[in-house]
């Protein structure tokens, strides 16, 4: 058993302001996909789908963030303050899984989100928060685990 310490906090509650309203986007996403609603979240005020894939891929990631980075966040999150070994699993899984979207990110949306944000939002929200909370699990559990 591993007890949870300000560190964990720390990261759990540094997740919970970096997926939790991700989620809510994403809700709105899979609920109502053609909705400026949803436009205004995943692309921007104002804003509409570039083209057919623009729109695809969006609306797999909500789907990809609804069915494998929340259950694993959610989950890993009450195995880590339960001590569990398999919660920093779970949170060393989704950190990996975190840095892979923020590459895919990076690559398909940096030059619109940077533009329509700008660069404080972008490096912190908007892709950022994601890799930088991916690289503290990641680390963060594999010092517990060991």
């Amino acid at each position: 058993m591993i007890k949870p310490t300000l560190i964990t906090w720390i990261i759990a509650i540094f997740g919970a302001i970096t997926f939790l309203p991700l989620l809510g986007a994403q809700l709105i996403m899979i609920l109502k996909p053609q909705s400026q609603k949803a436009k205004d979240l995943i692309i921007g005020k104002g804003k509409d789908w570039r083209d057919k894939s623009h729109f695809l891929y969006s609306f797999a990631f909500a789907w990809a963030d609804l069915l494998v980075i929340f259950p694993l966040f959610i989950s890993g999150t009450i195995g880590v303050f339960l001590g569990q070994y398999w919660g920093y699993v779970l949170w060393l899984i989704l950190g990996v899984v975190s840095i892979y979207f923020s590459i895919v990110f990076w690559v398909l949306e940096k030059q619109f989100a940077y533009a329509t944000y700008g660069w404080l939002a972008y490096y912190t929200y908007f892709w950022g928060f994601f890799l930088y909370w991916g690289v503290g699990a990641i680390v963060f559990s594999i010092l517990q685990i060991a």
